[in-house]
């Protein structure tokens, strides 16, 4: 069994920065695929940006230039830093890894940016 837990969603002014940490219960030196998604009301969720275990890296095009995506993998965590957040960033953001053949994901962390 995976546990995650992720941190640091609140609320923002429009053009202000937020920082999302996730804190895995296991090591995630191994794990290939992590990443943040995200949930809108009304909206399915949606990839924002994912990490490899080589550090390589995806965005969505809607966050690209925006929000960075890293993993610390002595901490086993791995963080979004957001900048420029805009409106329509508003959503649940989750933390996902893909581990033991499915996906584990955290409870979620709430992000309001306000315009």
């Amino acid at each position: 069994q995976v546990q995650l837990v992720e941190s640091g969603g609140g609320l923002v002014q429009a053009g202000g920065s937020l920082r999302l940490s996730c804190a895995a219960s296991r090591s995630i030196l191994s794990i290939n695929s992590m990443g943040w998604y995200r949930q809108a009301p009304e909206k399915q969720r949606e990839l924002v940006a994912s990490i490899t275990s080589g550090g390589s890296t995806n965005y969505a095009d809607s966050v690209k230039g925006r929000f960075t995506i890293s993993r610390d993998n002595a901490k086993n965590t791995v963080s979004l830093q957001m900048n420029s957040l805009k409106p329509e960033d508003t959503a649940v953001y989750y933390c996902g890894i893909f581990v033991v053949s499915r996906w584990w994901w955290g409870p979620g962390t709430q992000v309001t940016v306000s315009s």
